[in-house]
């Protein structure tokens, strides 16, 4: 029998300190609580995510290790280089934070249902409102939009929530431009929570947790303001192409896709 930390709703209590979360199922810290906004940003602000389905209680993580993006080393595969150049997609950010969410809860080929439930999308949508969390749209030639991803942000540390794709690549664009609007802001740590072999593709690599929590208590710390990215998007990033400009092609993937 699993024996966890309970959390009661509407409470101001603390978090079990990460390190003891469980080796199996890995990360695992505690069960219950709500999705405040004043509870989450907690969670954040010490590595924790929460992640459940419809028929489970609120369930809170902190895996080891972890898998992270250094936003100025994200890699662009060769064969990707090639067609961003082509690309003439666009790119906003907070533009339809809503948009978004829905997109990345949708059901999707070979998964069955979606963690994000109508709890979780009314939980990040009061943070978007609160300036906290925010999403990046890349819309095709169309208008429509292709991909997006959305997440946290916290002082200097941005946790990377879900992202989608409609089209080809439209969930690697997002990444890459909010990967390069990070690091223009001086923010060196996209938190991508667990491993994926799509993710390592393109540059992500494991942070031992110790580790992980150590750097996130030094950037949640540092000052950074809350609100709308939409007019602080930088407008280098606005059309996908830029992406494979020749001020970021040092940090392109040799190997081909």
């Amino acid at each position: 029998m699993i024996r966890i930390p309970i959390l009661h709703a509407g409470a101001r209590e603390a978090f079990p300190p990460p390190e003891s979360a469980l080796d199996e199922p890995g990360g695992l810290l505690a069960a219950g609580g709500d999705l405040s906004p004043q509870r989450l940003l907690d969670a954040y602000s010490q590595g924790i995510f929460p992640w459940y389905s419809d028929d489970a209680p609120i369930l809170w993580w902190s895996p080891d290790p972890r898998t992270v993006f250094a936003t100025d080393r994200v890699h662009i595969p060769s064969r990707l280089h090639r067609w961003l150049r082509r690309c003439k997609w666009t790119v906003a950010a907070d533009t339809d934070f809503d948009a978004v969410i829905r997109a990345c809860a949708a059901p999707r080929a070979r998964h069955d249902g979606t963690w994000i439930t109508a709890e979780m999308l009314d939980a990040y949508a009061r943070l978007h409102d609160l300036g906290h969390a925010h999403s990046v749209e890349v819309r095709g030639d169309d208008g429509e939009l292709v991909g997006g991803i959305y997440g946290v942000a916290l002082g200097r540390m941005f946790y990377g929530e879900s992202m989608f794709s409609r089209a080809t690549n439209g969930s690697k664009v997002a990444l890459i431009a909010l990967c390069r609007a990070l690091s223009q802001w001086r923010f060196p740590l996209l938190d991508a929570q667990v491993a994926s072999p799509h993710l390592f593709t393109l540059g992500a690599y494991e942070l031992p947790r110790r580790e992980f929590l150590r750097q996130v208590r030094q950037l949640c710390a540092q000052p950074d303001s809350a609100g709308n990215w939409r007019m602080r998007w930088p407008s280098n990033l606005s059309k996908a192409a830029n992406l494979a400009d020749a001020n970021f092609a040092a940090h392109c993937d040799p190997v081909a896709e």
